[in-house]
């Protein structure tokens, strides 16, 4: 090619590269350019992501034995608690006890709390009672549930446990034990999966319930329960644990804490 300076020379050079620019082949071009930086912004928010949930950890790492020493060592913290509280209210009672000698307003509370002692759960009762047993259904070898069945159906809950309590207080139970653990008015019924919860501490089933009191009454109120009636009725169809028996059964005493955090003087 020939360069000439001037105006026309720069026009000619102009109309050249213009005319190579029509007669090229557009080639087809893809979505990379766009795409690129897209996959690269996912990728960048997916390893963020992974990074902030690992937490410095390893994802597929088996964290069953980490939860396994994590419940040990709260059940130790709550043996240790109460320990340590039932050392306090020994100390507590022997301080009182040593008051009543010389303050005769101590005195007549002592005998007043001791009266409503065996009333109040916090003494031992023997007696004839009913013992009534809830337990999970059988897991089948081949893993597989019954017909029309779900996990929930072949588990005891909450509510199974608390009519069963419920029953047998309306039917005039004197004392009563879940788990041979004595239980009062305020004592609270709660399932966490398929474990009981009670007093802080878990246990799993089967769930044993004692009650003192007249057979009779306390076996006509579990028969009128319609809690009580409706997982009769599922253990019979899912195989669940049901088991009601009569004998003479001793409920140890109430042995944790009293104290209320909140109290109504009823009208």
């Amino acid at each position: 090619m020939e360069y000439t300076s001037g105006a026309a020379s720069w026009k000619k050079a102009l109309r050249r590269a213009a005319a190579a620019l029509v007669q090229r082949p557009r080639r087809r071009r893809f979505g990379w350019p766009v795409g690129v930086p897209l996959i690269a912004a996912a990728a960048g928010l997916l390893f963020t992501t992974t990074a902030t949930t690992a937490g410095g950890t390893t994802l597929r790492e088996d964290r069953r034995p980490q939860l396994n020493q994590l419940i040990q060592d709260r059940r130790a913290e709550v043996v240790a608690s109460e320990q340590q509280a039932a050392a306090l209210r020994a100390r507590v009672e022997a301080y009182t006890s040593a008051l009543a000698g010389s303050d005769g307003t101590i005195q007549k509370q002592q005998a007043r709390a001791a009266a409503s002692r065996e009333a109040a759960g916090f003494t031992a009762l023997t007696g004839q009672a009913v013992t009534v047993e809830l337990d999970d259904a059988p897991r089948r070898s081949d893993g597989s549930l019954p017909t029309g069945a779900t996990n929930d159906d072949l588990v005891v809950h909450q509510g199974d446990v608390q009519a069963v309590v419920n029953a047998l207080w309306a039917g005039g139970a004197e004392a009563m034990s879940i788990m041979d653990v004595r239980v009062l008015a305020t004592s609270a019924v709660r399932c966490v999966g398929n474990t009981l919860l009670l007093h802080g501490r878990v246990y799993s089933p089967p769930f044993k319930i004692v009650a003192i009191g007249d057979p009779a009454s306390l076996e006509r109120a579990l028969a009128e329960s319609e809690g009580v009636r409706l997982f009769r009725d599922l253990a019979n169809t899912y195989e669940l644990g049901y088991n009601q028996t009569v004998s003479t059964v001793t409920v140890p005493e109430f042995d944790g804490s009293a104290a209320l955090r909140a109290a109504t003087v009823p009208e």
